[in-house]
């Protein structure tokens, strides 16, 4: 097996980072403030986003930069797992910025489930505009009312009734709920109690518009709200869509969304290697400027070994999610399971070993938002829940692992 990049995306990395350079770091700061200024409350109605992103965009599609992520020349720029990995490390080394490029969750799953699964009527009015940015999706899944981490106790229904679908439950969690363009939300719902375990779900697009939708509220992590998009509550009060909604099967729902969660949790993965390395590059310039009890951090309390540390957990997060992103490629995601769920517990909590190494160099700076590294942290707290839990996926790997050694 080969990492290496090949020349094709080593060709897209020189020019992402070029872009990067040029486009993104230098309005990231004023990307933060603008968010704090003007989004940090309840009143998601009222957010606005930053005003240079709709530019940003836009050259970032005229430079071929764009959905990097969908492995089909036809819809996005035929890249492979493995050829994409670098640059959605690049991505990550500035928090959000995936969304610059149309490569960030939960829109990704939301179009691969349509690429993969959509009719196309339904390919036609949902996914062309994603495509394009000219619409948001969300992706409900998680409910108040279970534990959400087996998505088998998803209580939400979805019953057929003559020809239409009725859907009924209440979600949370909900990511981009907030955004000004949302549009559509895609919903994983219980048909048949009686059916097998995993054949009682189905999934639905659902109009954010439509008669019944109503959205509770944005919910906040550490106190921020996430924007644009933010995370919400939402009530499917007997809302009614046509059954040409209905996303492949009726029962289909358990095995789409296990399809869609393993390429976006490899993509979550990748985008916190780029966040630990700017997390470990601002430690190790902090530490060489800054002087404390006449010497520089860096060679005060251990501070050189937590960095070898820091270096060596990023280089095997790296190496594993490269090896998953090969696997998925050669064999598919159904046969990477255990290596999806390995790299979802590791990436996580690297990234969350390093950020908070780097906060604490910076001292009280780390903890503010002068910085990206408090939103680094938020990242790595939530994605170790998000796309389920760690334990979870530690059981996914055992589960593996017993199988081989079962006569």
């Amino acid at each position: 097996m080969d990492f290496n990049p090949s020349k094709r995306s080593q060709e897209y990395l020189s020019r992402l980072k070029e872009f990067m350079q040029a486009e993104v770091y230098p309005v990231e700061e004023s990307y933060l403030k603008h968010h704090q200024q003007n989004n940090s409350h309840p009143r998601w109605k009222e957010w606005t986003d930053y005003p240079g992103v709709a530019g940003i965009k836009t050259r970032a599609q005229e430079a071929g930069l764009w959905n990097l992520f969908l492995p089909d020349s036809k819809w996005g720029q035929g890249l492979s797992v493995l050829e994409y990995a670098p640059l959605a490390e690049e991505m990550g080394r500035v928090y959000n910025a995936a969304e610059w490029f149309n490569c960030n969750a939960p829109d990704t799953g939301n179009m691969e489930v349509l690429y993969h699964f959509g009719t196309e009527a339904q390919q036609e009015k949902w996914l062309h505009p994603l495509l394009q940015s000219e619409i948001k999706s969300i992706f409900c899944m998680t409910e108040p009312q279970v534990a959400s981490s087996d998505a088998t106790n998803i209580e939400t229904s979805i019953v057929p009734e003559g020809d239409e679908i009725v859907i009924e439950g209440r979600k949370w969690w909900s990511t981009g709920l907030g955004h000004p363009d949302a549009a559509v939300a895609i919903v994983l719902g219980k048909t048949n109690p009686e059916a097998p375990r995993h054949q009682q779900h189905s999934m639905v697009l659902v109009p954010l518009d439509a008669d019944g939708v109503k959205i509770l509220r944005m919910q906040n992590t550490f106190g921020a709200y996430d924007p644009p998009g933010g995370h919400g509550e939402i009530i499917f009060d007997k809302v009614r869509v046509p059954k040409a909604n209905l996303i492949q099967d009726l029962g289909s729902g358990f095995a789409i969304a296990q399809g869609r969660l393993g390429p976006g949790r490899i993509h979550h993965c990748m985008r916190c290697i780029g966040a630990a390395e700017r997390a470990l590059e601002m430690a190790l310039l902090r530490s060489g400027t800054r002087e404390a009890f006449g010497r520089p951090l860096a060679r005060l309390g251990g501070n050189s070994e937590r960095f070898a540390k820091a270096r060596i957990a990023i280089d095997q997060v790296r190496l594993l999610t490269l090896f998953t992103a090969w696997k998925i490629d050669q064999h598919g995601v159904k046969n990477s399971l255990s290596e999806i769920a390995a790299i979802k517990v590791v990436a996580p909590n690297v990234l969350q070993e390093v950020t908070d190494l780097a906060m604490q160099i910076h001292g009280g700076a780390g903890l503010s938002d002068d910085f990206p590294l408090s939103s680094f942290f938020m990242q790595a707290r939530a994605l170790r829940l998000a796309d389920g839990p760690d334990e979870v996926h530690l059981g996914t790997v055992a589960k593996q692992e017993f199988k081989k050694y079962q006569p």
